[in-house]
């Protein structure tokens, strides 16, 4: 197994030789982006328990791993689980990638309202976004990889790098988006390692209305490594409703990234669920930039066995009269391990900032580990922000008070740990994806 110095060679010399090709196929100021953050990532190397954000996780099983490009011919195998991926709720659209390329075989587009904007990034570059609306060259210039700081985070190097494909959503001014636009990133590994590179972009103009679905799910069987990039610029009084759902096998790993920009008075709202991967990272940064911006974040996370899931969140208050809420529960069994790093920064023109962050952890088994860190950094004087972490095992009184009324013992735990895990649940809108996610964790617990 090659070295971490071996493999990030490895990645530098994987570069060069695309972007020999890349560099006629794409603009130039796309291939800018990509040459910066490439030099990034070869002044950044991979992260260590050195670095302060990476203290808790390892990401030495990544780093040490011979990941290979997927091939298009992949696509195949990947039938069967995208055609159970599909809900059968209505959708505005639904677009499909398999290993990071664009599927429109399994991509439906048909139902696009009028004013949203939609399809697959190769295309957008290419001006061919398929709802009839034309995608100008320059307006993908002014926000493609504009508020991703590749420059300090190695896989947001790597992704923007890297990336083939992916997702372009734009909303038009004053559009209300009726029904989800479903994102469906589907990882199919076969004999050897395959790394594959999502991206995603949503602008909502100003006023305009929209709900975002992300899934990340994969086979059965395989290694794989998502490495997903996310972007969301919130125009003025706009609102998104974002769900990020992940589900990958047990023998995979998954690092995303995940950067929102709000102007004034706009409303963001974000619900992560993470279920799959033996080795899962999410970062989720927000900058609330306006005077009332509001932005919620929610988080689920479940994990058991030997699996590792760490979630990092910021949430930057630049301008006054914001709020922003945190709401992050973890259920860990077997030898799980999880982190939970929460920071608020309230910068000193940010006054009446208003903002509250909470982490709460179930620990099921002797052997599951947390570690929490809520944090608070605060510059202005008039403001109010709390913040707490919790950590517990299960209730033997409330396990008793069950089992005193007739309910079975494991049947209690299962309804003690489902209300823990309810608190995040019922804040999901969507009856499809709270259906999902309730169906997973049902599965898991039994």
């Amino acid at each position: 197994m090659p070295d971490v110095m071996e493999q990030h060679e490895t990645y530098l010399a994987s570069f060069r030789e695309r972007n020999a090709a890349l560099d006629e196929r794409e603009p130039g100021w796309l291939t800018a982006i990509r040459r910066e953050a490439i030099e990034a990532f070869a002044d950044l190397g991979f992260p260590t328990v050195h670095d302060e954000d990476w203290r808790y996780t390892n990401v030495a099983p990544i780093t040490r791993t011979p990941f290979q490009t997927a091939r298009p011919e992949s696509i195949h195998c990947a039938v069967e689980l995208i055609e159970t991926t599909y809900w059968k709720e209505p959708a505005a659209a639904r677009l499909v990638f398999i290993n990071g390329r664009y599927s429109p075989q399994f991509s439906v587009l048909s139902n696009a309202a009028r004013g949203l904007e939609v399809g697959s990034l190769a295309s957008a570059l290419k001006g061919e976004i398929k709802s009839g609306l034309a995608a100008s060259d320059g307006w993908l210039q002014v926000f493609l990889g504009r508020s991703v700081d590749y420059r300090r985070h190695a896989f947001a190097a790597l992704n923007t790098a890297f990336w083939e494909d992916g997702a372009y959503l734009r909303v038009r001014k004053g559009v209300v988006v009726a029904e989800p636009v479903h994102l469906v990133f589907v990882s199919a590994a076969g004999k050897e390692p395959l790394v594959s590179y999502p991206r995603t972009l949503v602008v909502m103009e100003r006023d305009s209305e929209a709900t975002v679905i992300e899934s990340y799910v994969g086979l059965e069987d395989g290694v794989c490594f998502s490495n997903a990039v996310s972007e969301f610029v919130v125009a003025e009084n706009a609102k998104l409703d974002h769900y990020r759902l992940q589900k990958e096998n047990s023998s995979s790993y998954h690092v995303g990234v995940q950067q929102v920009y709000q102007g004034h008075s706009a409303q963001f709202s974000s619900n992560s669920v993470a279920f799959g991967g033996v080795l899962v990272r999410n970062d989720v940064n927000a900058v609330l930039d306006a005077e009332g911006a509001e932005c919620t974040l929610n988080g689920l996370y479940l994990a058991g066995a030997k699996q590792h899931i760490d979630n990092h969140t910021s949430i930057e208050h630049a301008r006054p009269h914001g709020s922003s809420r945190q709401h992050y529960n973890g259920i860990l069994d077997g030898e799980s391990s999880a982190v939970f790093n929460g920071r608020i920064l309230v910068q000193p023109n940010a006054q009446k900032t208003d903002a509250i962050q909470k982490n709460r952890n179930l620990l099921l088994s002797a052997d599951s580990t947390i570690d929490t860190k809520p944090q608070l950094e605060i510059y202005a004087d008039d403001v109010r922000c709390t913040h707490g972490a919790t950590i517990g095992q299960m209730d033997p009184e409330a396990l008793f008070y069950l089992c005193s009324r007739g309910v079975g013992r494991e049947q209690a735990r299962e309804m003690l740990i489902y209300a823990f895990a309810a608190e995040i649940l019922d804040r999901m809108k969507p009856r499809a994806v709270r259906a999902w996610a309730e169906s997973v964790l049902r599965s898991r617990l039994s």
